[in-house]
């Protein structure tokens, strides 16, 4: 993420909170940018870890209420993929859908104009006004296929 994107997602954060009537904190701000340097899908677990890494003090109630503000202020987004704990991701201005591993729980982002493409007809043929989707397809990724003799 460029340094002016992370300007721009912490400036939305920030009037969100204070909107909300709440105050930034030093515990909040580690797990925003920890949350927001890389484009992950990660547990409230996960990121839970990696925060405690860097202030031991962060709860995991901290952590969840944070992730729940930026669900709130259009900055993440939370995803059940087939799996117990719900992950979040950064919301991005381009669509995309996932590719989840049922083995490994790798995630793999695409983008497929085709796919959005036949959508659209979809939509258009049944007079449906289409707000939002989101596709998920749950197989193997390929070092899976590999070692369970699936073959690709």
């Amino acid at each position: 993420m460029t340094q002016d994107l992370f300007k721009e997602k912490w400036a939305i954060y920030e009037q969100h909170i204070s909107q909300k009537g709440l105050k930034s904190t030093r515990q909040r701000d580690v797990i925003v940018e920890e949350f927001f340097g890389e484009h992950e899908h990660l547990t409230v677990e996960e990121l839970w870890q990696r925060v405690r890494k860097i202030d031991s003090k962060i709860g995991y109630a901290t952590v969840y209420r944070t992730l729940k503000l930026l669900s709130e202020s259009g900055l993440a987004h939370k995803r059940q993929f087939g799996e117990a704990q719900a992950r979040f991701e950064h919301a991005t201005d381009h669509h995309h859908d996932h590719l989840i591993c049922m083995s490994c729980h790798q995630i793999i982002e695409f983008e497929n104009d085709e796919i959005e493409t036949l959508q659209e007809r979809v939509c258009k043929k049944h007079k449906f006004q289409l707000v939002h989707h989101k596709m998920e397809l749950y197989g193997y990724c390929e070092k899976c296929s590999a070692k369970k003799g699936r073959g690709i």
